[in-house]
């Protein structure tokens, strides 16, 4: 069998969810012909590792400047996108004008002209772009859509998802390039992927209208002074900072091998400091945020995301019009450690609750199997659905390609216009998103 050739665009931390199963698991069916990235430290400590840990040889590397001269001498028949968000739309589309297939890091990018340009090189390729959504793989989303589409509570009628990041995860990307909403469209859009596209999966339903409110409420420098911790915006970045000793939001990249190998050594060369001020000036995403959906169908949704609380995790509530089905997922809650620290206490475990109340009859719970692995083992699956040859059947579409992914993202953008305008925004004003689907299965 002829090997598949996949090329990586963005060597950051990310890009092990691709690389390492290409190098290790996959490797006698797939051959990773290239890296490119702006940061030949960043591909350096990649290359040593897929050489340390897994023994083999090293791909070809390039700089970003050379990523057209990548795909002409490797000829690569896929190209995996992990860039920062807002540059995915220029790697996707380069990638399909050079006849090579596209798998992309979720969000396919960030705002609705990216999108209807991606869409358009779609067209005139006749290539593909699949988008990662990783969540949809996680046991219990997966056993939602299962529960969703064998009727119990009818047609769902109504949603409500509340989803909140502790002070650990929460914090974090307002310390990297994710805290400027020019590079990742801000949290509605880089993590609210996630969860939108959860939505439009579960109930199968196209979105169509989006309303918004949201604000920057606790990081940044005007909130810290107005608590009076002044104290913690007195310094720019956190690492090799005695100032910071105490803070417990405090991030040293020197402390942790892979962030030195990744981000520190490679800032002379980026410029990009990965461990900046939560409470510094200048942040231009929001921590808190509400938005209300409408979809084609009907259904009616209320999502709020809040990225400074004491645990992480959702709570969703479906009503249909036979019953009621709700999920939890508590994965962590915030903790110090003994220098003070803030860290993530996941000694619980990754919990995940479903119960069905249908009218009528006795609430029941629903079991939910995990299996070893990151995400309860839905990494491992999603895995198999990018590099294995021979994928196991997935009767709940759990992959998802171009259509698919711009729904997600689209509900983000229409969010952040909605947050500047005040207004309602209807997403087919935005971006020519299959007009004649109904559902979310018809798109691709």
């Amino acid at each position: 069998m002829k090997k598949r050739r996949y090329a990586i665009v963005g060597t950051g931390a990310r890009v092990v969810a691709f690389l390492d199963p290409i190098v290790s698991q996959y490797h006698d069916t797939a051959t990773l012909v290239g890296l490119c990235d702006s940061s030949p430290t960043r591909m350096d400590f990649h290359i040593q590792r897929i050489a340390q840990d897994f023994g083999a040889s090293a791909p070809p590397a390039y700089r970003a400047e050379d990523f057209d001269r990548m795909l002409d001498e490797q000829k690569p028949d896929c190209v995996i996108v992990c860039t920062p968000d807002a540059r995915h739309h220029e790697y996707i589309i380069r990638a399909l004008h050079g006849g090579c297939d596209v798998i992309s890091e979720k969000p396919m990018t960030t705002d609705a002209p990216k999108c209807q340009a991606i869409f358009e090189a779609v067209q005139r390729s006749g290539k593909t772009v699949q988008v990662t959504f990783n969540c949809r793989w996680i046991p219990g989303p997966s056993k939602v859509r299962e529960t969703l589409a064998s009727g119990v509570i009818g047609e769902v009628k109504q949603v409500n998802f509340e989803y909140f990041l502790n002070t650990s995860h929460g914090a974090d990307y307002f310390r990297r390039w994710h805290s400027e909403k020019s590079q990742s469209g801000g949290l509605l859009v880089h993590k609210a992927t996630h969860h939108f596209d959860l939505l439009n999966w579960w109930i199968d339903d196209i979105p169509d209208r989006v309303f918004a409110h949201g604000g920057l409420f606790f990081y940044g420098k005007e909130n810290a002074v107005a608590r009076g911790c002044e104290s913690l915006t007195t310094y720019d970045r956190y690492t090799g900072v005695e100032a910071a000793a105490t803070d417990p939001f405090r991030y040293e990249l020197s402390k942790d091998e892979r962030l030195t190998g990744l981000y520190l050594n490679a800032e002379g060369e980026t410029g990009y400091v990965r461990d900046r001020n939560v409470f510094r000036s200048g942040i231009t995403i929001e921590d808190t945020m509400n938005v209300l959906i409408r979809y084609r169908r009907g259904t009616l949704a209320t999502y709020s995301l809040n990225a400074f609380s004491p645990i992480e995790g959702m709570n969703v509530s479906f009503c249909g019009d036979k019953g009621r089905v709700e999920y939890r997922e508590q994965k962590s809650q915030q903790a110090l450690d003994a220098d003070g620290k803030i860290t993530t206490d996941t000694s619980a475990g990754y919990q995940m609750h479903l119960r069905v109340m249908p009218f009528f009859s006795p609430a029941y719970d629903v079991p939910i199997t995990t299996t070893a692995g990151s995400h309860g083992g839905g990494d491992a699956l999603i895995g198999q659905s990018l590099f294995s040859p021979t994928p196991p059947e997935d009767p709940w579409g759990r992959s998802a390609g171009h259509e698919q992914g711009a729904a997600s993202l689209l509900i983000g953008a229409a969010a952040n216009h909605s947050l500047e305008t005040g207004n309602q925004i209807a997403i087919t004003d935005l971006c020519d998103l299959n007009p004649a689907a109904t559902r979310f299965r018809d798109l691709i």
